[in-house]
């Protein structure tokens, strides 16, 4: 979703989304051990992209227009009916890392890219269920 309007904005080969903590070390008093404690968490991914959407460059036309890099949300689901179901994440405020311009590549009949990225916010739509079946 981009300004209110849903877009199918790439097609997508590969998807990972991290949530890393932030950790501060502190000591106790009245003893020698260190611990670490929480202090905050950074959400990014990376994903990998067939290359031609038009909304790449239109993501960096706006920004050297306005000065605005627009954020954007996005959903992935897992479906996997067969073990654990489906999985519905939407990933909210996210903003891309580096914009690819051009890319060509005689060697392969389509082209692809990385792109990494951050985000603002997670929320699960719909959780995996066990699995029907735990080994055998």
């Amino acid at each position: 979703t981009i300004n209110g309007e849903n877009h199918q904005m790439f097609g997508m080969k590969k998807f990972q989304s991290d949530a890393e903590f932030q950790e501060e070390d502190f000591k106790v008093v009245g003893t020698n051990l260190v611990q670490t404690k929480t202090t905050g968490v950074k959400l990014s991914g990376t994903m990998t992209l067939y290359y031609g959407s038009p909304y790449f460059l239109q993501l960096l036309n706006d920004y050297l227009k306005t000065g605005k890099l627009p954020y954007f949300t996005m959903q992935i689901e897992n479906d996997d009916p067969s073990s654990v179901g489906t999985q519905t994440v939407v990933y909210y405020n996210v903003k891309l890392n580096k914009l690819p311009i051009s890319k060509l590549d005689a060697e392969t009949s389509s082209l692809d890219m990385d792109v990494g990225f951050t985000f603002t916010n997670v929320e699960v739509l719909n959780w995996f269920h066990d699995p029907e079946q735990l080994g055998a």
